[in-house]
């Protein structure tokens, strides 16, 4: 697969984050290198523009406009370590690049924004609002995108919270959106994080903008609730790629005596999560709350239990290669007799992969959509 980035801000070595074997997708897309072709097309920029980039990938813009240290805001940690990995594999300053998460949006006004269009549409809502504080009228905006992902709805959103915009020509399939922001029109009031009472429970859950089934609790999570284990003599349970923490909290209420790890790759849900079981337990019941690439950062035969519902999708991009890192760690982690526990759609096929990992797997429970395994390591 093509690793090189070729634009006129120079040629740059890029990957992506995390890394497999015979990777084939890139660390960027049309959409970015059509950007950076563009902005090299029009007078050049001061050296000291305030750039603010937003949902950067895997730091294909930062790197390639290091020269004007510009601050990136992104909600992925595995986008953030791709940026200084980046960095670093062009022998960069790491410091050339300031790093944010969408819940700790940088001070001050920004003369060059450029926002690349996220998957969620809620996430852009919550990013447009946060806008309003960093940008004048005299600001230039560019959102950016493959055309399969900026429907109309995009740019209605962009309308109403931001101005007017124009779009330019489609370009291997990629658009831009020129946003000329209107300083008059009303600032609307933030409604994220979306609340709501999870079924049969006294529990109050809230999601942030970019947490998966912010309104209410999704099919799949309530399946694998009906069927979540209770055994004895568990201290330790991982909620991996935790989203909200549902599972993790219920997992929680059947341990009463065990330390709960919350780990998702998301700021965001890794926040939902903590406000989540903060507000059941309050100061009565301690957990971990933890943004990482999956179980990269654990000891081995740390874990009693690991409850997974793996992500098949990566940004834009449909694939099991989070699902399968997440196999193999657990693996590593889980004691002796621990156990993991996944949900996932019937379609995926993981038994396969688990039962090459695990060599043992036993099918809990299955309907027409999921099934839930249980793996034992031996």
């Amino acid at each position: 697969m093509e690793t090189t980035l070729q634009v006129p801000q120079g040629n740059f070595e890029l990957t992506r984050l995390p890394i497999r074997h015979n990777e084939l997708l890139r660390a960027w897309d049309a959409a970015d290198e059509y950007l950076l072709n563009y902005i090299n097309e029009q007078p050049p920029l001061p050296q000291n523009t305030k750039i603010l980039i937003l949902n950067d990938s895997f730091g294909a813009l930062a790197v390639a406009l290091h020269r004007y240290k510009p601050v990136a805001v992104s909600d992925s940690c595995l986008a953030q370590q791709a940026t200084r990995s980046n960095l670093m594999n062009n022998k960069l300053p790491v410091d050339d690049v300031q790093l944010c998460n969408s819940l700790e949006f940088p001070q001050g006004i920004f003369n060059l924004v450029l926002l690349k269009v996220p998957k969620t549409l809620a996430l852009l809502e919550y990013e447009l609002i946060q806008l309003r504080a960093h940008i004048t009228d005299s600001t230039t905006i560019i959102a950016l995108g493959m055309v399969k992902a900026l429907p109309r709805s995009v740019w209605a959103l962009i309308e109403r919270i931001l101005g007017p915009t124009t779009t330019s020509l489609a370009k291997k399939k990629s658009r831009l959106i020129f946003i000329e922001p209107d300083s008059k029109l009303a600032e609307p009031t933030n409604p994220y994080p979306v609340c709501y009472q999870l079924e049969n429970t006294r529990y109050q859950i809230c999601n942030h903008a970019n947490v998966f089934s912010r309104d209410s609790l999704d099919i799949g999570t309530r399946f694998f609730l009906q069927h979540l284990p209770q055994q004895n003599n568990v201290k330790d349970i991982i909620d991996l790629g935790c989203g909200n923490g549902v599972v993790g909290l219920i997992a929680a209420e059947r341990y009463p005596a065990a330390r709960i790890h919350f780990i998702d790759e998301s700021f965001m849900a890794v926040s939902s999560a903590r406000e989540n079981f903060q507000h059941a337990y309050a100061n009565t019941r301690e957990a971990d709350f933890i943004v990482a690439n999956g179980l990269t950062d654990f000891e081995a035969d740390a874990a009693d239990m690991i409850l997974c519902n793996p992500p098949f999708h990566q940004q834009q991009a449909v694939g099991d290669q989070i699902a399968q890192q997440m196999f193999k760690q657990s693996h590593r982690v889980l004691r002796k007799g621990g156990e993991l526990w996944v949900i996932g759609n019937r379609h995926l096929g993981y038994h396969v992969s688990l039962k090459r990992i695990f060599g043992n797997v036993l099918q809990i429970a299955s309907n027409k959509k999921f099934v839930i395994l249980k793996m034992v390591r031996h």
